[in-house]
């Protein structure tokens, strides 16, 4: 049986710190990494063909945004690698292909190994994947310009699984995360207040005022269009609702066993899984877009779908896209025909369901379940009022929560980043999503380590 834990042994990865890092030197780092992310955005891949990456961008822009790629630089594959390395050992260990206890060191150990090798070899196999289906341009009959191009995009993807374990170690939350939401604040802010054309000049200086502003808001200005101010009021919309939902916990209440009369209560969120659901699908039909136009072609067709014009036409993959012209000419005409109603429930669907599916992947995994949580409780002194202190009482508490809100709070979260999507909320709804669930996270993150600075006492308890 192959060794994941001795072949991961052998590939490139940071080390840990030899002490724990104060709050500036982890803003430090994560700072640092980010700067350095932005920097590799902007060093484009040598060779490329300008109006092939053009191309591509244009039907893989959902793919950019929520993979915190840069098509057409070094870090084209941004964090398809390493997200969707996670997707197929989720869903291997949440079927019980793989027969590991994450919950145990051991298991935690295999499952990180196997996550590391995998997301090192998937980066070649994108990297030709991309260059070989000409998003780069035509290079058949030239396999040094294959090399050349894939062993570029190769050292990028590479250099961002490095930069991910690096956050991960030395700085705050993951660079998964950090990059998904540096590359949608990015384009929120391109998408909602630009005042530049698609040819980078402004609206109002080309063609004495005829020029189209990328920015919703310049659009408006432009044309005083109620439905331009669209991708902002959703995009705010979205934020409140995501801020709200978060804040949102299920309290248990909780007594000390050697501590009479003293007591606390256990806060589950009520977005028990956090954002990885939603990572998770979007990464997953995103790599179905991919695939389908990689072998399609910009105007062909392949066994996903039809493409025109480098956007799907029929097959799985237009049913894949989100209906926005159906819910724009919906509000404009109030009139809706059969077939778009069937795509915005089919679309609804395969995000609320899909996000449901991962998240009780994710639950069994990340040490998230009643029997994980329980040791957790007991570790800490606690009980449940009125019970001896006992592990299976507390589990049988715990399973009257945890797995509601594990489906709950994954088919919501999956149903608000379906109806982001379809409004066309600047940045993407499910970038909108992702990008608020991850700075509140890293919020809570930074509150905490503060407060344990301020009162080293605290740490032991607040853990």
């Amino acid at each position: 049986m192959v060794s994941f834990v001795g072949i991961a042994s052998y590939l490139p990865s940071i080390r840990e710190p030899e002490k724990e890092q104060s709050l500036k030197e982890m803003l430090a780092w994560t700072g640092v990494v980010l700067l350095l992310y932005f920097l590799l955005g902007s060093i484009n891949v040598y060779g490329a063909n300008s109006e092939a990456v053009a191309q591509a961008l244009t039907r893989l822009e959902t793919f950019q945004t929520l993979l915190g790629a840069q098509i057409g630089s070094i870090i084209t594959l941004g964090i398809g690698p390493i997200v969707t390395s996670s997707i197929v050992l989720q869903m291997m260990v949440g079927s019980e292909l793989l027969p590991w206890n994450t919950n145990t060191q051991e298991g935690k150990q295999k499952f990180q190994a196997a996550q590391k090798v995998l997301a090192y070899s998937l980066t070649v196999i994108e990297a030709f994947g991309w260059v070989l289906s000409g998003n780069f341009g035509p290079v058949s009959g030239d396999p040094m310009l294959v090399f050349l191009l894939a062993g570029q995009i190769t050292i990028g993807g590479w250099l961002i699984i490095l930069m991910d374990d690096l956050v991960q170690k030395w700085g705050f939350g993951s660079g998964t995360g950090i990059f998904i939401a540096a590359g949608v604040s990015k384009a929120v802010y391109i998408s909602a207040v630009s005042p530049l054309t698609q040819t980078g000049e402004l609206f109002w200086s080309v063609g004495g005022g005829t020029g189209t502003p990328v920015g919703a808001l310049f659009q408006f200005i432009n044309s005083f269009e109620l439905t331009a101010l669209l991708p902002i009021v959703s995009t705010i919309l979205v934020f409140s609702v995501v801020v709200y939902m978060q804040s949102m916990k299920v309290e248990i209440p909780l007594t000390f066993g050697n501590v009479r009369g003293f007591g606390q209560k256990w806060p589950l969120n009520f977005i028990y899984t956090s954002n990885m659901p939603v990572i998770l699908i979007a990464a997953l039909v995103t790599n179905f877009q991919i695939v389908g136009s990689s072998i399609a072609g910009s105007n062909g067709c392949s066994i996903l779908g039809c493409f025109s014009g480098g956007q799907a036409t029929s097959g799985l993959v237009s049913w894949l896209q989100a209906p926005t012209q159906a819910v724009t000419s919906f509000l404009g005409t109030g009139v809706m025909a059969p077939s778009d109603i069937i795509h915005i429930l089919f679309y609804i669907s395969v995000y609320a369901f899909g996000s449901v599916l991962f998240s009780i992947f994710w639950m069994r995994t990340s040490g998230q379940d009643p029997d994980s949580v329980a040791e957790q409780i007991q570790q800490t002194g606690m009980k449940v009022p009125g019970f001896r202190k006992d592990k299976r009482v507390i589990k049988k508490v715990l399973n009257r929560y945890i797995p509601s809100l594990t489906i709950l709070s994954g088919f919501l979260v999956g149903l608000l980043a379906a109806l982001a999507n379809m409004t066309s909320a600047a940045g993407g709804g499910t970038g909108i999503l992702l990008t608020v669930m991850i700075l509140y996270k890293l919020y809570e993150q930074l509150a905490q380590k503060h407060m344990e600075e301020l009162h080293p006492a605290m740490k032991d308890f607040m853990q």
